[in-house]
């Protein structure tokens, strides 16, 4: 049979529920989202569907309102979503392809739910439970053997959007054909990472991130450290979220994390660490003060007002339960860490040093470690299972035995040995065999140390999905330097990959453009702009080398900076106009120059977590890299007819207003609605796929018989246009709206995209917009303002508005 999802169903509209359902609606899939009908209904409120429906309504409100968004597009995917109760409309659910429970973790009312929905149910339809530990075996008791064949878990993080993990459970009766299907379906169509979980509690991420988080809670008065210090050893500089662990605890609340420590001391009868979820008697008292983290105002953080009025953050201490002042923390293994560039050797910095914070950081790293090689296979069947989880579930830049290989495999092992760790027998059999690490990369392919058996196995992939670390290990880069690499993908094509700090674009990148498109043209049939960069959502690129460009603006060196924009423009042009297809494959932030490097290309395949944008003004700029230009031609590009004069006002003001306001799109989707992504620009889901996809692309566009296209002229404004917004700008600056800067570069924006002084309508040449953007650029790097500007967002990350 053919499965396919055309409708879903979600009951239960709380954040997880009302999540999935928006997840699904985003990625085009019609939902049915079904919740209970209060109970405290007057009797005149009873045969209203509003009133009925109000518990329903209130949870697709709140994702309405969610931030971060939990839809990509709410104004469009809203109208997929279809609410109801379980009472009115609980027949609905035969519609359904795919019925999601997410209702309250009580076994007996999920059991009766499930009663109810097999007499309603198709008998294709999948049934997820969303539950985050109840046992699929006990959840299935008593429902025939067609029920428990489309049965299993499907276990989101919230929030659903973006957090990519997406665990899943099998029970002994489950098809492998839904098995395949539903992975298959989550992974392409919604964008997860899948990983396979065995039947145990708290499945895999949860069961490694609890530990972690138990381990360090009964370790920390020990250590003479203060929860600062903590939380900035175990985040950025480990790889992690920079909440760390703390800070990270008041986001998700202190009541859960209690919940979650005592529960996993309940359940875990034979985990040999069971004690390690112990509830500290520190942590009681807090919880029992109702000190719940940012649900209540404070938790281990609080923020307290100064007598000028000021917010002063404060750190709870921990002997005392009193609040102080947070203050820097200064440890040795931090400043070590802050000089390391890659994450392998930030984290090496933390581990093997010498003071207090790197002995804490090694005990607990450790621990974590040797726990999860312990669950081997009791809660998954590898390593990758494991690493991956907290990869996509918690955020880390590494998981655990990704964590172990960069810190030496022997090496630490010796030090545990030495610290009276009990080192795994499965990590002794395999450093006695003379293996180092727990992965490695073969002929491409990457491979990973099954722990059972003492042997690498091939790391399953979808076909479309390509790493270029592996392809680069597997020496497949055919030209480098310290700021871009050239990547062979196979089949002729070839990706630029940008490997800066962000990705920012400076002169080695300017450099290696042209380069590759010469080595095409000579042996490939197409070309890529993309790269990988760890973390969520990641950086395509934050944009231009901000610090380089200030510092020859400093010395006064105008001249370079006109002449580095020419070449820029060159190159770019080249990759526009080359005898073979160019696409980008951006992600993540694609700011400034990232988003130029997206508009030159032939055609974008974007993640659908791309957060597009020309920000330059924030740093007292313009858009100079061709940023001006293009997204002016990309709304004349994507209207369906020859553009008439009078079109043009209609296009004008909106592109003025988003290069003037460095508009960001929210996701992929939005950022068609800003004019970035155009008609043809292909949106796909799943981050891995995504040099794949646009690999695809570019063999699809040479199978199709690609030639260039043709250079032509664009009509522009001319000085109706900038007339037009200039009065606009006298009567805001006037008002005190627009400050003076900022008003002077909006005309300058308003007069590039213009296209200077000419009549409407005139047609100019690429050349003359892009002498403009120079002139412009030039300009502004030669006043004061600017050049503040841009020395305050280097130093703070926050635009000056002057």
């Amino acid at each position: 049979m053919i499965r396919r999802i055309e409708k879903a169903a979600v009951i239960g509209s709380g954040i997880m529920g009302g999540g999935i359902a928006a997840l699904c609606a985003s990625a085009g899939v019609p939902t049915l989202l079904l919740d209970i009908v209060p109970f405290d209904l007057k009797d005149e409120e009873k045969n209203k569907p509003e009133a009925r429906n109000r518990i329903v309504k209130a949870g697709l409100d709140a994702q309405l309102k969610a931030r971060p968004p939990a839809f990509m597009d709410k104004n469009i995917d809203v109208n997929l979503i279809t609410t109801g109760n379980l009472e009115d409309d609980f027949a609905k659910l035969a519609e359904c392809d795919i019925i999601f429970e997410v209702v309250v973790e009580n076994l007996k009312i999920k059991q009766g739910l499930f009663e109810k929905i097999e007499k309603v149910m198709k008998p294709t339809a999948i049934i997820a439970s969303n539950t985050s530990g109840l046992p699929l075996s006990k959840m299935a008791e008593g429902r025939s053997k067609q029920f428990k064949e489309n049965f299993l878990i499907m276990h989101f993080f919230n929030p659903v959007r973006h957090m990519r993990l997406l665990e899943f459970v099998a029970g002994k009766g489950t098809k492998k054909e839904v098995l395949d299907f539903a992975a298959n379906w989550g992974e392409k169509t919604l964008g997860k990472g899948i990983v396979w979980s065995n039947d145990t509690p708290n499945f895999i991420g949860n069961r490694i991130g609890v530990y972690a988080t138990a381990v360090l809670f009964n370790n920390i008065l020990d250590s003479g450290l203060t929860l600062a210090e903590v939380d900035a050893i175990f985040g950025a500089a480990m790889g992690r979220p920079n909440t760390g662990i703390f800070a990270l605890a008041d986001l998700v609340g202190l009541d859960t994390i209690h919940h979650l420590l005592v529960n996993s001391r309940e359940m875990l009868v034979n985990d040999e660490c069971r004690d390690g979820y112990t509830v500290p008697d520190w942590f009681q008292k807090i919880v029992d003060n109702k000190w719940l983290g940012n649900k209540s105002k404070q938790g281990f953080y609080k923020k307290q007002l100064t007598a000028d009025f000021q917010k002063k953050k404060m750190v709870l201490n921990l002997r005392s339960l009193e609040y102080e002042e947070t203050g820097k923390p200064s440890l040795k293994c931090l400043d070590a860490a802050k000089q390391a560039k890659t994450t392998g050797e930030k984290i090496k910095a933390l581990l093997y040093g010498d003071d207090k914070g790197s002995k804490f950081a090694w005990k607990m790293s450790a621990a974590i470690s040797i726990y999860a090689a312990n669950r081997i296979p009791e809660i998954a069947d590898s390593i990758v299972e494991i690493d991956n989880a907290m990869k996509w579930g918690y955020a880390w830049e590494l998981g655990p035995f990704e964590t172990w290989d960069v810190i030496g495999v022997r090496e630490s092992v010796t030090k545990m040995e030495a610290d009276g760790f009990n080192v795994p027998e499965s990590i002794k059999k395999m450093l006695e065999s003379g293996k180092e690490t727990f992965y490695q990369v073969k002929n491409g392919k990457k491979q990973y140390l099954d722990l059972t058996s003492n042997t690498y196995k091939d790391v399953k992939l979808s076909d479309n999905i390509i790493f270029l670390a592996n392809l680069k290990e597997d020496k497949k880069e055919v030209l480098s330097n310290e700021s871009a690499s050239l990547i062979d993908l196979g089949d002729g094509v070839f990706c630029l990959e940008y490997h800066t700090k962000m990705n920012s674009i400076n002169e080695g990148i300017v450099t290696m453009i042209g380069r590759a498109l010469d080595y095409v043209g000579k042996n490939g049939v197409g070309m890529v702009f993309g790269n990988q960069a760890p973390g969520i959502p990641g950086a395509f690129s934050a944009g231009g080398d901000l610090s380089a460009m200030l510092k020859v603006a400093n010395e006064k060196r105008f001249s370079q900076i006109a002449e580095g924009l020419r070449e820029l423009h060159r190159v770019f042009q080249g990759a526009r106009y080359a005898p073979f297809p160019v696409v980008a494959a951006p992600y993540g932030m694609t700011l400034g120059g990232g988003c130029e490097t997206c508009l030159w290309a032939d055609k974008i395949v974007a993640h659908c977590e791309t957060y597009i944008g020309q920000v330059e003004i924030g740093a007292g700029l313009v858009p100079a890299g061709g940023g001006c230009l293009n997204t002016w031609k990309k709304y004349i590009e994507s209207f369906p007819r020859q553009v008439q004069l009078t079109d043009l006002g209609a296009f004008f003001i909106p592109v003025v207003l988003t290069l003037g306001q460095a508009k960001v799109s929210t996701s992929a989707a939005e950022a068609r609605t800003l004019g970035f992504l155009g008609p043809k620009d292909r949106i796909i889901f799943n981050k891995d796929s995504l040099i794949g996809e646009a690999k695809k692309e570019v063999l699809r566009m040479v199978e199709d018989g690609y030639y260039p296209p043709v250079k032509t002229t664009i009509p522009v404004m001319g000085r109706e246009g900038i007339g037009m917004v200039n009065t606009q700008l006298f009567s805001m600056s006037e008002g005190g709206f627009v400050p003076p800067h900022m008003n002077e570069i909006m005309k300058r924006i308003t007069y590039i995209v213009a296209g200077g002084n000419v009549p409407q309508g005139t047609r100019v040449t690429e050349e003359h917009i892009l002498a403009l953007e120079i002139e412009a650029f030039v300009d502004l790097w030669k006043t004061e303002a600017t050049r503040k500007m841009a020395e305050h967002i280097l130093k703070t990350g926050k635009p000056l508005i002057m």
